[in-house]
């Protein structure tokens, strides 16, 4: 019987994985909010930023390994924090986790996610937390005790997400989570949130217990309840990831939360020089939105970025093959940075943050 050549690209797990999935599943995966136009910008900024390659710079195998938030990292890449993992595959953020761990990268667990942190945590992946801000703050202190008890290196506050934004695709589909993914990490019941309101009125129910109104002194407060790295996720001013760096933040993620949130604010990639020239050396910069392959990685690297956060290709990777397909698109990923980085002179990711670049139209 015939079988599927290995994917050569992130794209081909694309198609695969959208010939698996239902159709409305593989919509919320893939969908935007509005009329989708910042989900659009992210691939087109990205597409015009070249990079001037250095020539006769005697690199022959370039070296992947960076330092992420003071610990090592195989590649300048981390998991994006993704909710419901276990819409696209039965092992979930299990297979996801489990996956980072084998490629040495991080991986960022979501306060929405299907799988509970201590059994993410339990793979032995290097696991940063990624919290959603809960109106019922005792919700916010239980996690952030459980997060520590689990051994999490890293805790990512995502700021942009007052309430969720209007994704039209999930509206027409009339889009729920099946009955068997819930929000894993609510405890005392509150999983059932996912699970609340009518059909289509928003996809992820949970959305009614997030916190509208958080302002940068619950960060500052939030600063002073944990020792670990604190990464602020969602930014886009320059101006917000100064006061980022005011009330504690080693981290800011230059993110537009994959086009699904603000439809008409800017794609991540064409604020993140502003954003790494307003914070300096104050904190590390990660781009979130948009990236696709190891040229998008090496490109973020020349504006300035530290890392990247990789999201939906992987979940491609997992909905077309689990833990081994999450598994071949991490691989991809480290093969074409490796191809990028030698094909512009550059030893390894130090080297490209050195490159000039230009905006092509």
């Amino acid at each position: 019987m015939p079988t599927d050549p290995p994917a050569a690209c992130l794209a081909d797990l694309a198609e695969r994985a959208r010939a698996v999935l239902p159709a409305d599943v593989w919509d919320y995966v893939e969908g935007g909010s509005g009329a989708e136009v910042t989900l659009r910008a992210n691939r087109a900024a990205l597409d015009r930023v070249a990079v001037l390659p250095r020539m006769l710079r005697g690199v022959h195998t370039p070296d992947l390994r960076v330092e992420l938030l003071g610990r090592p990292s195989a590649l300048p890449v981390a998991v994006a924090p993704m909710a419901y993992q276990r819409l696209v595959h039965p092992d979930g953020e299990w297979a996801l986790a489990t996956a980072a761990r084998d490629a040495g990268v991080p991986y960022v667990a979501s306060t929405l996610a299907s799988t509970a942190v201590e059994q993410v945590a339990a793979t032995g992946a290097e696991v940063w937390f990624q919290l959603y801000w809960l109106r019922d703050r005792g919700l916010v202190v239980d996690l952030l005790d459980r997060v520590g008890a689990a051994g999490c290196r890293a805790l990512v506050v995502t700021v942009d997400v007052p309430l969720l934004g209007r994704r039209l695709r999930d509206l027409r589909n009339a889009f729920r989570l099946p009955a068997g993914v819930t929000a894993a990490n609510l405890r005392g019941g509150r999983g059932d949130l996912a699970h609340g309101g009518a059909p289509g009125v928003t996809p992820v129910a949970t959305a009614s217990a997030f916190a509208p109104a958080l302002r940068w002194s619950d960060l500052d407060w939030l600063r002073g309840r944990t020792d670990l790295p604190l990464v602020v996720k969602g930014v886009l001013d320059p101006r917000d990831a100064v006061e980022a760096v005011g009330v504690g933040a080693d981290a800011v993620v230059v993110s537009n939360h994959g086009g699904r949130q603000l439809d008409g604010a800017p794609a991540s990639a064409a604020v993140l020089p502003e954003v790494v020239a307003g914070v300096g050396d104050r904190c590390e910069v990660l781009l979130d939105s948009g990236v696709r392959s190891g040229t998008d990685v090496l490109r973020a690297l020349a504006l300035g970025a530290s890392g990247v956060l990789l999201g939906r290709p992987l979940l491609w990777g997992l909905a077309a093959g689990g833990r081994a397909g999450a598994g071949r698109a991490l691989s991809i990923l480290a093969d074409e940075l490796r191809d990028a980085l030698t094909l512009a002179g550059c030893a390894d990711p130090a080297a490209a943050r050195n490159l000039r670049t230009m905006r092509t139209d």
